[in-house]
């Protein structure tokens, strides 16, 4: 009751704390939630299987596909130019395509930026965002790597096609001059993010579990029997899981303040000064966290909702590719993670997964969103075109 009778300066202190405090533990919600499943009795194993898959399953053989890219994309530069610094056209948009097909989002956010510094042409632009899967891909590539390589390989081809063809529709200075700002390019750099120190003991855990992790991933996905193989039984396995994972999603809570939409559903920057494991960390853990979002939301319908999901999309097979492109048009890889674990689930078809593997065009789409919202919009509207149209065609031969 003290606090009815407050004066009004102390009630605004607490109001200007109360309102310091919530967005840094915005994030916190999901490690509470499965703390919650975990205490209650009916969602307990459920959870701590989900938990363990996402680590033995998921997340190590991203860590690893992160490992090879941090240490060689910085590699890729000036491709697209020959000796005297001259851009060809076609082999522009063969980069930019590479560039997308690249797993996270890194190499498509280099194109948007070679953009708006006028380095590269808006057929560019189109080719990176639809041959892009963003974060999803390294799901897809540790879950099914034959799926996963296909999808990179149509992607790739789309893009190259779709940026061609907009080049030549609209030539490659198209909507430059409805850029913001070219000065905004050092503001999105990823090199002026301040990173929290904890990152560094982050990387650390990755560095020493990485390799221990990937070779008892590598022996589940060939069907070895691991607890045989180690003379243990399968709850410690689950449970060494689970605790691993639910610690890497405690840190990936902890490590940014949430402050709108983008930085809850996109991959955290990285400094130039992060060592190649913090790096992997700062990814890994987010793609982990959406993962296990995924698998929850998944298995926690089959469990209260009591229908089997795939038969919703059986039942109304036509509009699943469709489906899968509109989701892909929504920025950032939250919802492509969802909707790729939904496929590996066996919940969406393949041509669903090709149609948002084409639209989607990950965290890329929030720097075109700032420097200019008509670029993005365009992008987004143009490389959903050949989502549909390859996402269909899938369907009509193969489904």
């Amino acid at each position: 009751m003290s606090f009815l009778f407050a004066k009004p300066h102390i009630i605004k202190l607490h109001s200007i704390r109360l309102r310091a405090l919530v967005p840094h533990y915005q994030r916190m919600l999901l490690p509470i939630v499965i703390c919650i499943l975990l205490i209650q009795t009916q969602t307990r194993d459920l959870t701590l299987r989900v938990l363990s898959d996402a680590f033995w399953q998921v997340a190590v053989f991203v860590a690893m596909t992160l490992t090879l890219y941090h240490l060689f994309a910085d590699k890729i530069s000036h491709l697209y130019t020959n000796h005297k610094g001259e851009v060809k056209p076609f082999r522009e948009i063969v980069t930019a395509s590479f560039m997308g097909v690249l797993p996270g989002c890194g190499g498509a956010i280099v194109v948007i930026t070679q953009y708006v510094s006028g380095r590269m042409s808006f057929g560019a632009v189109t080719a990176v965002l639809t041959s892009t899967m963003g974060d999803a891909a390294f799901l897809l590539l540790a879950a099914e790597p034959t799926t996963g390589i296909f999808l990179l390989m149509l992607s790739f081809a789309v893009g190259i096609i779709s940026g061609s063809v907009v080049n030549r529709i609209h030539g490659p200075e198209f909507l430059r001059n409805t850029v913001v700002s070219r000065e905004i390019e050092s503001s999105i750099s990823a090199n002026k993010v301040t990173i929290p120190k904890r990152l560094k003991y982050q990387g650390l855990l990755w560095q020493w579990l990485m390799v221990p992790g990937a070779i008892v991933g590598l022996l589940m996905a060939g069907q070895i029997d691991v607890v045989s193989l180690f003379h243990i039984n399968e709850t410690t396995v689950i449970l060494v899981g689970a605790v691993i994972t639910l610690g890497f999603i405690f840190l990936w809570a902890a490590t940014r303040e949430v402050t709108n939409y983008e930085s809850i559903i996109s991959e955290d920057k990285k400094a130039q000064q992060n060592k190649v494991f913090q790096k992997v960390a700062l990814d890994t853990n987010f793609v982990t966290s959406w993962v296990v979002v995924a698998f929850l939301l998944f298995e926690l319908a089959m469990l209260y909702g009591d229908f089997q999901l795939e038969n919703v999309f059986n039942q109304f097979s036509a509009f699943a590719p469709v489906a899968g492109v509109i989701i892909g048009m929504i920025p950032g890889c939250g919802p492509q993670i969802i909707t790729t674990s939904l496929y590996l689930s066996g919940a969406i078809p393949l041509s669903a997964q090709i149609g948002n593997a084409i639209s989607n065009d990950g965290d890329a789409l929030f720097p075109a969103i700032a420097l200019s919202p008509k670029v993005a919009f365009v992008a987004t509207i143009y490389s959903s075109i050949p989502a549909l149209l390859t996402a269909y065609g899938y369907y009509w031969l193969f489904e």
